[in-house]
């Protein structure tokens, strides 16, 4: 039986990944520091204790896997872009050190697949209003940015004829996974519920699901067929979906809710925006919604 290790698998990436395995009927293994509650996936999920600032890393945390995702990620509560918090050296060795770790375990278990859950962050501040696509030099301006790379990095070194490094480069997530309501927007519709003014805001996004789709993608596709889409720039992978403003966002709430007299924030600049180039992954057949879909809030 296909058996995929996943670390973070309890978190806001991590469900997505986890409910699309299930539903291809993998077995699941979640890396992690807590066990994942009963209701919160469907199905069983095997559960191994690990934590990214321990070293070092047992390789008996990846036995009989074949497969290994990484989504998990060390930062505080509610931030990933200023998750460093007072204390980035710890960020760094957890997300850069621990990572690396955690790869070589895999690796050296027998792991033939790894796939790593990098950030758009890694780009940093590129030519206003040009393409990003992986052929891009990665310019991060921010910490997180910065350990996105590295750990992509290391990852790439490891990459040998049994094992497989596959990166893949998402945008901002939303949405939520059956077993939690909880997700990104929850504190601005919160207040969009309160009446309180929206600031305006333009950027880009993918559904969880969406997201969840092209890793299994990944993991399903032959070797071959992978290392053909990579092209020059390698087995590297933009995710996203669609350019958001806020004013849309908001008016499609209270559409949703039925909520009169809402205000509206002014629609934001986008002329300087970068897009991010998905067509490699596209060219696998992955397929996203190419909408704003807010179904999750009517669960």
């Amino acid at each position: 039986m296909f058996k995929v290790a996943i670390s973070g698998g309890t978190g806001i990436a991590g469900r997505f990944i986890v409910e699309r395995l299930l539903a291809a009927n993998i077995d699941v293994v979640s890396l992690g520091r807590h066990a994942p509650s009963i209701s919160l996936f469907e199905n069983h999920v095997e559960f191994r204790k690990m934590s990214l600032t321990e070293n070092p890393v047992q390789q008996s945390l990846f036995d009989g896997c074949a497969a290994f995702v990484h989504a998990a990620f060390h930062h505080e509560a509610g931030k990933y872009r200023g998750g460093e918090g007072g204390d980035p050296t710890t960020f760094r060795r957890a997300n850069v050190e621990g990572s690396v770790a955690l790869f070589k375990a895999a690796k050296t278990a027998g792991v033939r697949q790894s796939v790593f859950l990098s950030s758009r962050a890694v780009y940093g501040t590129q030519m206003p209003s040009s393409v990003l696509d992986e052929t891009q030099v990665p310019k991060p301006d921010t910490l997180y940015g910065q350990v996105k790379l590295e750990a992509e990095h290391a990852l790439l070194e490891l990459s040998s004829v049994g094992f497989l490094p596959t990166i893949v480069r998402s945008t901002g997530i939303y949405g939520a996974s059956a077993g939690s309501p909880a997700h990104k927007w929850s504190d601005l519709l919160a207040a969009i519920e309160r009446g309180e003014a929206v600031q305006p805001r333009v950027g880009t996004e993918i559904h969880g699901e969406d997201l969840a789709e092209a890793i299994w993608l990944l993991l399903s596709t032959e070797k071959s067929k992978i290392d053909t889409a990579g092209g020059p720039s390698g087995p590297i992978f933009n995710a996203s979906d669609i350019m958001l403003d806020r004013q849309e966002l908001v008016a499609a709430y209270a559409k949703l809710r039925g909520l009169e007299d809402v205000i509206l924030p002014a629609k934001a600049d986008s002329s300087l925006f970068n897009m991010m180039d998905c067509t490699k992954l596209r060219s696998l057949g992955w397929k996203p919604r190419g909408r704003l879909d807010l179904a999750f809030l009517e669960r």
